[in-house]
């Protein structure tokens, strides 16, 4: 089952974990510098390895536009990966919400993706994927620099730790600025879910380290582990102290969300994330009532645009049309109408 149809830890304000380990072979250009050639090579190298231990290959160059996408949207690999011109492949183990993407930046691209908090078993799937490769394959490392990656940010441990927060009445507050300047100050970046700063649809934004080179791991995750304990507690404190007009007003917001879901005809992606964002906080402060918190992680996955339309047949043949489906899925994942 993937990582999105699981209920997670502290799921009312942390939407998923991922932690991401890059590495590169040694007696090969990075991928921006890589022949075709030399990428094939790579992806049979790491075929050789996973598919021993229960990883599914997936040949991006032997699926639909849509279907990458998708992957994107579900995590498993970055954004710009569907859309690289050199032989690119991904290996899925989805019953361990683990991927390895191979010729992403780098030529190996750890992934280990859990829902709600959990920094430590998405660390342990991680290191367990590494330790596989690393027995078998002669990965570039310096040491004085440590793991030699694409960019040089990536130098050192070449872990991204990244947390998923919802956080609606942090972001509504206008105090993202100040906490992601506090973020900095850390070797910490608070943004957007889409790296962007400044915009939180759905009051939903993405913590992660920017610090890779001189530290260890542990302190990696200690140091979001702690930055996440006081964004939650801050937020939850915020529900807390939400008293009369003020909770009647945001009681009426979170009940017209829950009277668009149920009943709109036509939903667009961007406004979806947003009612589905107060319908969340809804859940959290006991103001709605029935509604599954892990069932409204997975829309933010299932809802978007290639995951939506994955298999449809006949396909949407406009934005109206997969809107109108969009509306539909909702309906029926969230109310059961």
């Amino acid at each position: 089952m993937s990582w999105y149809h699981v209920a997670g830890h502290q799921q009312d304000s942390v939407v998923c974990t991922c932690v991401r380990l890059s590495r590169n072979l040694t007696g090969y250009p990075f991928p921006a510098h890589l022949e075709a050639a030399g990428a094939k090579e790579i992806i049979g190298k790491v075929e050789g390895v996973l598919g021993k231990n229960g990883f599914l290959p997936t040949d991006f160059s032997e699926i639909t536009r849509g279907a990458a996408d998708s992957l994107a949207e579900k995590r498993f690999v970055g954004p710009r990966f569907a859309r690289e011109s050199l032989p690119h492949a991904l290996f899925l183990n989805d019953p361990c919400n683990l991927s390895v993407a191979v010729c992403e930046e780098d030529h190996i691209r750890i992934r280990s993706i859990l829902a709600g908090l959990s920094l430590k078993d998405a660390y342990e799937g991680a290191v367990k994927v590494e330790s596989l490769l690393d027995g078998a394959l002669d990965l570039a490392f310096d040491e004085r620099l440590g793991y030699l990656t694409a960019s040089p940010a990536g130098l050192g441990i070449a872990m991204e730790v990244s947390v998923i927060l919802s956080l609606p009445l942090l972001t509504e507050g206008g105090r993202m600025e100040g906490l992601a300047r506090r973020s900095e100050q850390m070797g910490l970046s608070l943004r957007g879910l889409r790296g962007e700063s400044g915009s939180f649809p759905g009051g939903l934004c993405r913590l992660s380290n920017r610090v890779t080179l001189g530290v260890r791991e542990e302190e990696i995750l200690e140091a979001v582990a702690g930055a996440v304990q006081a964004l939650t507690d801050t937020e939850r404190e915020l529900r807390s102290g939400i008293r009369g007009e003020d909770l009647d007003r945001l009681t009426n917001r979170i009940c017209r969300a829950e009277g668009v879901l149920r009943h709109a005809h036509l939903l667009s992606a961007a406004e979806a994330v947003e009612l589905m964002g107060l319908l969340r906080l809804g859940a959290a402060m006991g103001i709605t009532r029935g509604i599954r918190v892990e069932v409204l992680t997975s829309l933010l996955t299932e809802a978007m645009p290639a995951t939506l339309t994955l298999g449809v047949e006949p396909p949407p043949k406009n934005d109206t049309e997969r809107d109108i489906l969009r509306a539909r899925v909702v309906r029926e994942r969230v109310f059961g109408i």
